[in-house]
């Protein structure tokens, strides 16, 4: 089924392209399911269908290299969570409780919320496939919506060298792999540092295969160097490796990553909360490696990009000034720069996939995955001086207009189309309404499966005792270290 064209009239357009050439009052024409053409007053088919973009800002989809897709059932409900207790609950706890049906749901909202915030292509690190049959149902999700899906195979019930040596293993991959219609595959497991190396047959795996792995390294109190001197030293740290949040590495380690082709994928908002490291932007700068940028799970944090260019610029800075503060020196003029955080979040996702030759900017015979953002009754969204800046401290998933995926228009007018049916078989909309019901499922399950009571407690951890000191400049009878009234 051939897309009619659609083409993008007078907005302010962020090719991404190598010069990041910006043009203001441009257009874009989508035909065929590729970029055809940018410019000025371009000449277009009758049959187009015509974006007004004035007063926009128009650039490449997003592309999100890690995001645990299934959790996005539990929305919010590790909000004062740490990363301990993220572990417990998910790895030792309640994780075993997701049914298949659990996963199809968790990856048809997270899907869907990620279109709907211009977030084109998405890595969903699918660590809950706990059986086939678990990875059948996110697969089947993912392929209802009309978005880009690198599905990242991984279960945190089992070790990588059991789930992926196994003939189900095999059978799944062969299956839903292999001709079918996935953006890409890795296999997603992590490095514990174990001298004897166990994950060693998981990555022949993804060697025989000839797929990436993506793997959580540097985070704090789980893996760490030695992970990384391991792989490196068995030759499995290759160009297509991605390394997620990568907070607490030595430098050495960032040597091997940026020497061997990998790239971080970082998660700012995550590794500000949840304590895997200090967001390592400013480490990664100094030595070299290719960044893209990652919400990793909605069950914390949001499931935006605009939130991850935000936070990251936000903390690289804020990690600058420390340095300099800490030197009785003073910041003049910031080393990185919004265009460069807006590259991590389109074309820094695109090379980290390997897809830079068809996605992340806007040059003719690209993908056509175009984003518009644009909303005329906001007054956040007016005056558009910085283009970058604008999209990075300015605009949000609310101000996103229009987003077109391969040609298709996904969203229009700040409102995701309906789900219907193609004659290829390929989602053209989104089903907003059925992805609501199967959440709702998902978490009455689950709070029957562990009872109110436990429920409650795993989202409302314990408060540790605070620090108080008293103030010897106010003459109260307040006691901070009891935090009582002495009378």
């Amino acid at each position: 089924m051939s897309e009619r064209p659609v083409v993008f009239r007078g907005g302010l357009v962020l090719t991404m392209d190598d010069s990041r050439t910006v043009l203001p009052g441009a257009d874009v024409l989508v035909a065929d399911g590729r970029i055809a053409a940018v410019g000025h007053g371009l000449s277009v088919p009758d049959d187009a269908e015509v974006i007004d973009a004035s007063g926009g800002i128009v650039m490449p989809g997003m592309i999100d290299t890690h995001r645990h897709l299934w959790q996005t059932a539990m929305r919010g409900y590790g909000t004062d969570w740490t990363l301990t207790q993220y572990f417990v609950w998910y790895y030792l706890e309640s994780g075993k409780h997701f049914r298949p049906e659990d996963i199809y749901a968790g990856n048809l909202l997270g899907a869907i919320e990620a279109i709907d915030a211009g977030v084109t292509t998405t890595v969903d690190w699918s660590h809950g496939l706990q059986t086939p049959q678990h990875a059948d149902a996110a697969v089947d999700a993912l392929e209802s919506v009309p978005g880009r899906f690198v599905l990242a195979y991984g279960n945190l019930q089992q070790g990588p060298w059991e789930w992926a040596t196994s003939g189900g293993f095999r059978d799944f991959h062969r299956r839903r792999v292999d001709g079918g219609r996935l953006a890409g595959f890795q296999l997603a497991f992590d490095v514990t540092g174990d001298p004897a190396f166990p994950e060693k047959a998981a990555f022949e795996v993804a060697r025989e295969l000839g797929v990436a792995v993506t793997t959580h390294a540097g985070v704090w109190g789980a893996t760490n160097d030695e992970g990384i001197r391991l792989m490196y030293e068995n030759g499995f740290m290759t160009p297509g490796t991605v390394y997620v949040h990568a907070a607490t590495l030595s430098s050495d380690s960032y040597h091997r990553i940026a020497a061997t082709g990998g790239s971080v994928s970082v998660s700012t908002e995550s590794e500000q909360s949840a304590g895997q490291g200090y967001p390592p932007t400013w480490a990664l700068r100094r030595h070299g490696v290719p960044v893209s940028l990652s919400m990793d799970t909605s069950v914390w944090w949001s499931g935006d990009l605009f939130s991850a260019m935000r936070t990251t610029l936000s903390a690289d800075r804020s990690r600058e000034h420390l340095e300099a503060h800490g030197k009785q020196e003073t910041v003049t003029h910031h080393h990185l720069r919004a265009e460069q955080v807006v590259e991590w979040a389109t074309r820094g996702g695109a090379k980290a996939l390997g897809l830079d030759a068809e996605l992340g900017a806007l040059t003719p015979g690209r993908k056509g995955d175009v984003v518009l953002i644009k909303n005329d009754a906001s007054p956040a969204m007016f005056p558009i001086l910085h283009p970058y800046g604008h999209v990075v401290f300015q605009a949000q998933r609310g101000d996103v207009h229009t987003v077109v995926v391969g040609g298709a228009v996904v969203k229009r007018d700040g409102r995701l189309v309906d789900a219907v049916a193609r004659s290829d078989g390929r989602p053209a909309g989104a089903d907003l309404r059925t992805a609501r019901a199967k959440v709702a499922a998902t978490v009455d399950h689950l709070r029957e499966t562990l009872g109110e009571e436990a429920w409650q407690r795993g989202q409302n951890p314990d408060l540790p005792q605070a620090e108080l000191f008293d103030n010897p400049y106010q003459y109260t009878d307040y006691d901070a270290g009891t935090a009582q009234w002495k009378h």
